[in-house]
């Protein structure tokens, strides 16, 4: 049998074909993955207190002689196994459910020492399904009362088998484990080697140790997903973009682009009058004449004066277009700070600069909302935008087409219909990709792709997300946080009501209405199926309508209906035809009511933090005081919590935070883009301090070798790859 880290599991002594097969199941299959499948806790069986001592709520080590022990059945074939352990202080009981061979077990055994939870009892305290062993007299029980793993199992899988097994494979195969970190950066980060880790990280010899090894472990995770991420920001820098003539619009010269644009050939990445792409790209030149300065033209176009913080990011993302290498930036921004005007004003710099542009949106009802703004913004500067989106006929989907092909559309704005095939553009030059989570990253690398050589990307996310997250996630992009809401926005009043207060809240619904504005209620999220909350909703739409709310015009939104219901719906809505409109979560972004200032939310329990925080910015965006009611039988200290938070804050960074306490970075995430999140030992919120020196280390490393390339980097090259196989540029030879 070969001793080597490939041994298959089977035969890691202690394990066999039956318990292999247990451990396939959680994709363990061979020795190597016995030493990475780590403990995800411990237990510390060291407190040893006189049986009289141990108090009810207390995990903890007893030892003792065996007094009695009896069975009995409690129906159903069931039976109740108790065991009487007694020392020279007193006795507690043990309890076992339908493991009648623990009888004989005890039964032969002169003293066990056992481990659990301490709970009250009618005579005895009681400890139920405990770990145990039998021991001799003269025995201090010091092999049992250590700090003791803990394994993520499977149905079969004891936790005694696991322990052997990985004691075993640390005894036959540890040896043949290399360390793929160079010993430079284990001394200037004071990590030890990765077989002492491993040893104490499964069987610690002190708390100390454990936390040692621990700590390396975490920081390799951490330091693997900051490498990739570096890597592919650096190697983006590298790349050749549009180095698009800011400082000229700036000044008020008007750009001449070059009349061989059109002939540009996505393919070749070549015209027919100039050589290379680099001669393209950075020769846009401008007229020495005068022209009105981009500032300018931005106030002009704007209805508002910018806030201080949507200046700044302009400015942010107005430096990244004016660099000759691709710009990929994210723009977070809460509910009703402004990101929409953001993208406009950067929009206007690159059509002034001769590109089109681009705006792509999860949803069709946000994609109209963007394009209804944005036609709004640029139409009177004599831009003309184009929408495109699933439902267009034939006729007006093919007119959009030759439009945005010909370069008449200089803005054009859709959902994912923008990246079909039949979608072509003469100079696409700048992209926004709009609540970007919701989008895969081969999506966003399709409208990349249609652009012209290498387009401008800028990302924007009305969901706040925590700074942990975004150095995950989004550490190969430039950050911009717009932190400052418009001025005259009133926050939010929100208020957390139960369902017998469920009548006084349609009350104060009426009398808002009754004042000339508009309400929406949300029903709850009874199912992720689609279909099933649109019944629901049809439900509480039939309730409300003809009961609490027929005085009213009432509406009813879900996603179930057709496309043209749906804008039939939402139109008369923002037109005031509707009072009050019954909802699914269809509309938690891109409906903009300003006259709507009053959000009712059943069971709320049923939502996120974020969910609830994206549905209550549906209101608050008008001149008038706003509310949101959330009614929900909060039957658990988290759904308590939930309701607590969104009572106390408006502000979405801060709920971020408490949602990924709350629910854990992979369920906020998403799933398109975080798979670097699957972490066997690091925790973000836990880990956030290290994160940051992974980090720091990562950005230190790729600066002086971009690509790895140094021998002592090899295994690390080679763990990246086998993290991320899509990852192009790391080349392992």
């Amino acid at each position: 049998m070969s001793q080597g880290l490939e041994t298959e599991v089977q035969y890691v002594k202690g394990v066999g074909p039956r318990v292999a097969a247990l451990y396939k199941k959680i994709g363990v299959a061979t020795a190597e993955d016995i030493l990475f499948h780590l403990p995800r806790r411990y237990q510390d069986r060291r407190n040893i207190p006189p049986i009289s001592k141990a108090r009810p709520g207390e995990v903890v080590t007893i030892r003792g002689r065996v007094r009695r022990v009896e069975a009995r059945p409690i129906g159903g074939g069931r039976v109740l196994l108790k065991a009487i352990v007694e020392d020279s202080s007193g006795a507690i009981c043990l309890t076992w459910f339908n493991q009648p061979w623990v009888k004989k077990q005890l039964e032969e055994a002169d003293q066990i020492i056992a481990y659990g939870l301490v709970k009250a009892g009618a005579n005895l305290d009681e400890m139920s399904s405990p770990e145990w062993e039998a021991i001799e007299a003269d025995d201090d029980g010091e092999a049992f009362a250590q700090i003791v793993p803990v394994y993520p199992l499977t149905d079969g899988l004891q936790q005694k088998t696991a322990r052997n097994a990985a004691r075993s494979a640390l005894d036959n195969f540890l040896y043949a484990v290399e360390d793929p970190l160079p010993p430079s950066l284990l001394q200037s980060q004071k990590l030890r080697d990765l077989q002492w880790c491993l040893r104490q990280i499964h069987h610690p010899d002190s708390e100390e140790s454990r936390i040692q090894a621990r700590r390396r472990i975490v920081f390799e995770e951490f330091l693997y997903m900051q490498l990739e991420l570096a890597m592919r920001r650096a190697a983006t820098q590298q790349e050749l973009g549009i180095a698009f003539p800011i400082a000229a619009l700036e000044a008020g010269e008007i750009p001449m682009v070059r009349e061989d644009v059109s002939e540009y050939d996505v393919k070749t990445k070549r015209t027919a009058s100039v050589s290379t792409p680099q001669d393209l790209f950075f020769k846009v030149e401008s007229e020495k004449r005068e022209g009105e300065p981009l500032w300018q033209q931005i106030e002009r176009m704007l209805p508002f004066e910018m806030t201080g913080a949507q200046s700044r990011v302009v400015r942010e993302v107005l430096s990244d277009m004016a660099l000759p290498h691709p710009m990929n930036r994210l723009v977070q921004g809460d509910v009703g700070s402004g990101k929409t005007a953001v993208a406009a004003a950067c929009m206007l710099a690159a059509v002034r600069s001769g590109y089109q542009c681009a705006l792509m949106a999860p949803t069709e009802i946000l994609a109209e909302q963007h394009f209804k703004n944005l036609k709004n913004y640029f139409e009177p500067l004599g831009i003309h935008v184009e929408l495109l989106v699933g439902k267009l006929g034939s006729k007006d989907r093919k007119n959009a087409y030759q439009k945005i092909e010909s370069g008449a559309a200089q803005v054009a704005v859709g959902t994912h219909a923008i990246i079909q095939e039949g979608v072509k553009f003469q100079s696409l030059g700048f992209v926004v990709v709009d609540e970007q989570h919701r989008f895969g990253v081969l999506q966003r690398k399709a409208i990349r792709d249609k652009g012209f050589g290498n387009p401008d990307v800028l990302v924007m996310t009305a969901t706040p997300i925590p700074r942990t997250l975004t150095m995950t996630i989004f550490g190969d992009l430039d950050i911009s946080i717009i932190d400052e809401l418009p001025p005259g926005r009133k926050a939010i009043k929100t208020h957390y009501k139960r369902p017998f207060e469920r009548e006084s809240v349609y009350n104060k619904v009426k009398e808002l209405v009754q004042q000339g504005r508009q309400a929406y209620v949300v029903c709850p999220m009874v199912s992720e199926n689609e279909k099933m909350m649109a019944q629901a909703a049809e439900e509480l739409y039939s309730q409300l309508s003809t009961g609490a709310f027929s005085e009213f015009r009432v509406g009813l939104l879900h996603g179930q209906m057709k496309s043209a219901m749906k804008d039939e719906v939402m139109a008369a809505f923002r037109k005031g035809e509707i009072d009050i409109l019954v909802a699914t979560t269809v509309i938690e972004v891109g409906v903009d009511v300003p006259n709507a200032s009053v959000m009712v939310i059943e069971d709320a329990n049923r939502f996120g933090l974020a969910q609830l925080h994206q549905l209550r910015g549906r209101v608050g965006r008008g001149e008038f005081q706003s509310f949101c009611i959330l009614i929900s039988d909060a039957k658990s200290e988290e759904v308590m919590r939930r309701m607590d938070i969104m009572v106390s804050t408006t502000d979405g960074f801060k709920i971020a935070e408490e949602d990924l306490e709350i629910r854990g970075p992979g369920n906020i995430a998403g799933t398109d883009q975080s798979g670097s999140l699957d972490f066997k030992v690091a925790d973000l919120l836990q880990d956030s301090k290290l994160l940051e020196v992974a980090r720091q280390a990562a950005l230190r490393i790729i600066e002086k070798d971009p690509n790895l390339n140094g021998a002592e980097w090899t295994k690390v090259r080679h763990r990246i790859k086998q993290r991320r196989s899509d990852v192009a540029l790391i080349t392992v030879s």
